[in-house]
């Protein structure tokens, strides 16, 4: 470095200091620079950085540009620095490093977002995107792929999210973790779980997390689901429910059922079949038209048929067997209410 003649090849750089005006200047090859008496190579010769294609890196310290790009200098003619802040530079020619720059860490490869993922990012300070959506310090987004990502130096990525297989007969149960919009439009509010029905990959969104997987319950002719609303809702038949109300879900309605949020299994019931030579009085029966039982009334329902208790249906005395008759005999009846003659 006391050699007065230095041979600069092509892409490096020498950083040379006046000592008559304590300023530092950065001279580039392919060049043969002559030292004066007054000056004195404080570093170098230097490979200049070089990005491939698809890179960056990031230099602290960077120097200050005008709207030109052009470098700015101070009335001595050193080169201004940002001191304490940091710049992320992409795929350029070589360059040097100039006087007070650093390279932070070395060139890395643009992160590549592949299809059904995601990367969660967090603004560091207030900005506004190359969108021109304005980002406040603390806001966080996703960034969905297929893309690629070029780092900011006003955010950072949290991490990467992956998008979840919703099988057939299941269901994602998902919570809102803000006040938020879901991919169907409807506006949810903190704390409000729902589910995610829909078959094929599905990537939660910044303001959802998933509590879990909801396995459907696969129904047979021979026995149904009987729910309860826990809250006041229209389930997937488009039948409105209030809170409190019972009802059963058969085969006829569907082959699985998931149940909703709002819905609570209460147990399963077993179809009850009737010969032709049985019977059975059902208590509290249920209206088919308003689905209301009907108090204190009392039904006969005689075989061969086949049916499932409603919610607070009840028999009276169990199936019985019907009464078989001979020759000389028959049986004495009392009514219990007012009736018409068979």
């Amino acid at each position: 470095m006391a050699d007065s003649v230095i041979r600069i090849k092509p892409l490096f750089y020498v950083h040379v200091l006046d000592n008559n005006t304590n300023v530092t200047r950065v001279v580039c090859g392919p060049n043969t620079f002559t030292r004066r008496d007054h000056e004195k190579v404080v570093s170098g010769p230097d490979p200049m950085i070089t990005l491939p294609p698809r890179y960056y890196c990031r230099i602290a310290n960077p120097v200050l540009r005008d709207d030109k790009g052009q470098v700015v200098c101070d009335q001595y003619g050193q080169v201004r620095i940002r001191h304490g802040d940091e710049e992320i530079r992409f795929t350029q020619e070589p360059f040097p490093l100039y006087p007070g720059e650093s390279l932070k860490e070395k060139p890395q490869a643009l992160t590549v977002v592949p299809v059904q993922e995601a990367l969660k990012i967090r603004a560091t300070r207030d900005f506004v995107d190359k969108q021109g959506i304005a980002r406040v310090a603390g806001n966080e987004w996703l960034f969905k792929g297929p893309a690629t990502y070029e780092p900011c130096i006003s955010e950072v990525v949290v991490e990467r999210v992956q998008s979840i297989i919703v099988k057939e007969n299941e269901a994602l149960r998902i919570r809102a973790k803000h006040d938020c919009v879901d991919c169907n439009g409807t506006k949810r509010f903190a704390g409000e779980q729902w589910l995610v029905r829909t078959t094929g990959a599905y990537l939660p969104g910044i303001d959802e997390e998933i509590v879990g997987r909801v396995s459907a319950i696969v129904l047979s002719p021979k026995n149904a689901l009987q729910l309860v609303a826990t809250d006041t809702h229209v389930d997937q038949f488009g039948r409105r429910h209030r809170a409190g109300d019972e009802w059963l879900v058969t085969m006829a309605d569907c082959d699985s059922y998931i149940p909703d949020i709002s819905q609570t299994i209460r147990g399963v019931v077993d179809i009850q079949t009737l010969t032709n030579r049985q019977f059975c009085v059902v208590l509290d029966p249920r209206d088919e038209k308003t689905g209301l039982n009907r108090l204190g009334a009392r039904e006969l329902r005689k075989g061969e048929c086949s049916f499932f208790l409603h919610p607070g249906e009840r028999m009276e005395h169990g199936i019985q067997d019907v009464y078989v008759l001979s020759e000389g005999q028959a049986l004495l009846m009392r009514a219990t209410e007012p009736m018409s003659a068979e």
